[in-house]
């Protein structure tokens, strides 16, 4: 079973992802901002990572630096899932991909669960 991180500081939407990625059949570890996230990754290597860009203390960007800085994570697949403005986020796709290894870049108002689910199922079938 592929062990799923999701990054996530609002309570309602971790509940929703939750669930459907579990339904799914992923196991889904949470952390709300950048430090517990990498102490849930040293704990239990996940076999991706969702990840919303804008976190409180360490941001998005903090974290994935730190993240890939670490050999062992430098291949897990990173979904961003972002309410940063489609625009910023357009514009930040090729330099997450291009310095991060970012998969992609999904606009969490525009993004259904069935989408998520999928993309996930995409990035580790990769």
């Amino acid at each position: 079973m592929a062990n799923v991180l999701l990054i996530e500081p609002d309570r309602v939407l971790t509940r929703s992802y939750r669930k459907a990625l579990e339904h799914a059949g992923y196991v889904v570890t949470h952390a709300t901002n950048a430090q517990d996230a990498l102490n849930l990754a040293d704990v239990n290597t996940p076999s991706a990572v969702i990840l919303e860009l804008q976190l409180v203390a360490h941001d998005g960007i903090e974290f994935l630096h730190e993240f890939r800085s670490y050999a062992e994570w430098q291949e897990i697949p990173v979904i961003v899932l972002s309410t940063f403005t489609r625009g910023s986020l357009e514009q930040a796709r090729q330099t997450l991909a291009r310095d991060f290894d970012v998969m992609t870049c999904l606009y969490k108002p525009r993004t259904s669960l069935e989408r998520l689910v999928r993309t996930v199922g995409e990035a580790l079938a990769a």
